[in-house]
This record gives structure tokens, C-alpha cells and sequence, in this order.
């Protein structure tokens, strides 16, 4: 099984050893998969409970003091599923194959796709605040309750870039996954790229990819749908750069992806401070 696996793009982090590591172990772990689609949730799920990530426990803090997770999937065949706006749920990725597989439907949100997740034995209430979390979200003198507060506070306070995700591909099939919190002091119930076919996450018959960066200006250019447009044309590493080229040329926005096609090949770029990534087989 090929895999690559990406920790998110933004500003350098405080332990890159230890990340990369767990970058590195998660990509092992998840060539053991039987399948691409169980690959990319083997990959992803250890980086939702670590809190060195931006996904799950630990992640960025909305308006309200809240953790919202969201996450997508979609298959080289055309399956897809995503979820988002989500509370108390870590492992978001897993929600997102939940109805991949499970439901007629693309999009979940919401309470809706937390009874969703609990129905289907994902672990919902969880606390995905963390000592660090809770401290920062505080120093940041939070708004009351009046929404208008809230706009004038996250036009002040919204920051941030990072995502996780994966793509994988045992030569035949291919799936892509990216699971995130989402940006830092978003306006509450705030969703971005991730969920978003296209933007997050995409794959089809030429190949996959999974983004990572300011959500607003990748869902509108539709980051991962162009990288994957660009296979046909170019190899895996030059499609990444020729994105993030494109992408940056169309929106000044800061964004990172990876990308693997069906032979599996690699090709990973960003504009941002720093990016992590790991692959299997190692090369």
C-alpha cells in the first residue's frame, strides 16, 4: 500500500521530531490496510487524538469556546462522504466514512452527524479542549454572548492553517481523507474547505490529493479538485507545485497539499512556513 500522510501547513511547529515520528509511524501503520479507504482512516486517526495536530483533541477553538471537527472522504472511484460542524468527536474521519458508506448522501452536519457517529460506535462527548487549549482560547479575552460581539472579535482574533490528511493507493484503487478543526477563533459553527468536495480533499480516476491551509481561499478555488486536474498533464510532484502556483497566483492565500496517483507517485508543495509530511514505502 502506498500512502502519504501530511500534518498540516502553517507556521513552524514547537516539536517537529516528534511529529514527524508520529507522521512516520502513521503512515506505516496504515500500509498494513487492506484497502486505500481503510489506509487513509488508519493514517488519519492517530493525528485526531494527538494533540501536537490540528484535528480532534486539541484543535482550534471557535467563537463560542467550542471544538468543531470536520472531515472528508472521497474514493478513486467516486464514493464520497463528509461531516462537519461536529461537537465532541475526535475522530471526525471516521464519521466521514460512516457516510461514505452508509447513508445516500455527500454532506452530514451538525447534531445530526454526532447521532450519527454514536449510532455507529464512534465515540461522541468527548472533551476536545486541552489545559493549553483552554488557556488560549481565555487569554484571548473571549466575547459574551450578543453575535455581533462575536463578528467583531473574530475579525480581530481569526488565525491559523493547519488540517491533517491523507491519500493512499494499493495501485488499483485510491482514496483521499483530510480531517481538521478547523482555523483558530473561527465565528462559531464556521466550516471550511475540509468537508468541501473539491477543496479538502478529492479523488478520482487520475489520482488523489488533500489539502491543507486557509480554508476560505482553498474552497474557493477548489485547491484539491485543480491538484488532481493537473495529473493530467503532469507527474504527481509537479501537479502539487503547479497548484499551489496557481493557487496562490488566483488568491494570495497560504495552503499546502499532497498528491498520489494510481501508480503511486508523490508530489507535495506549500507556501507556508513549514509543512510535514511522511509516505510509505519510504523513498
Amino acid at each position: 500500500m502506498h500512502v502519504v500522510v501530511h500534518g498540516g501547513a502553517g507556521t513552524p511547529p514547537d516539536e517537529p521530531a516528534a511529529r514527524q515520528t508520529t507522521l512516520a509511524d502513521a503512515a506505516e501503520r496504515a500500509s498494513e490496510a487492506e484497502t486505500p479507504l481503510e489506509a487513509v482512516g488508519e493514517a488519519i486517526r492517530p493525528l485526531e487524538r494527538d494533540p501536537a495536530f490540528n484535528a480532534g483533541v486539541g484543535g482550534a477553538v471557535q467563537s463560542d469556546g467550542v471544538v468543531r471537527t470536520d472531515a472528508g472522504l472521497m474514493t478513486g472511484d467516486g464514493m464520497t462522504g463528509a461531516a462537519c460542524a461536529m461537537t465532541g468527536v475526535c475522530h471526525a474521519a471516521a464519521v466521514a466514512r460512516v457516510v461514505t458508506t452508509e447513508t445516500p448522501h455527500v454532506l452530514l452536519a451538525g447534531d445530526p452527524a454526532v447521532e450519527l457517529a454514536a449510532a455507529s460506535d464512534i465515540e461522541t462527548d468527548e472533551d476536545l479542549l486541552t489545559e493549553e487549549t483552554r488557556d488560549r482560547y481565555e487569554r484571548a479575552d473571549p466575547p459574551g454572548d450578543d453575535v455581533g460581539d462575536h463578528l467583531a472579535w473574530v475579525r480581530e482574533h481569526f488565525a491559523g492553517t493547519d488540517t491533517v490528511g491523507a491519500v493512499a493507493t494499493d495501485g488499483d484503487r485510491l482514496a483521499a481523507a483530510t480531517s481538521t478543526a478547523g482555523r483558530w477563533f473561527a465565528l462559531a459553527g464556521r466550516v471550511g474547505d475540509v468537508p468541501q468536495v473539491g477543496s479538502g480533499f478529492f479523488a478520482d480516476d487520475r489520482g488523489g490529493a488533500s489539502a491543507t491551509g486557509e480554508g476560505e481561499a482553498i474552497a474557493r478555488f477548489g485547491l484539491a479538485r485543480r491538484a488532481v486536474e493537473l495529473l493530467e498533464t503532469f507527474g504527481p510532484r509537479q501537479a502539487a507545485e503547479e497548484a499551489i502556483a496557481e493557487f496562490e497566483a488566483s488568491t494570495g492565500g497560504r495552503a499546502g497539499l499532497v498528491v498520489l496517483d494510481h501508480a503511486g507517485r508523490v508530489g507535495s508543495e506549500y507556501n507556508t512556513d513549514s509543512m510535514q509530511t511522511a509516505r510509505t514505502p519510504r523513498g
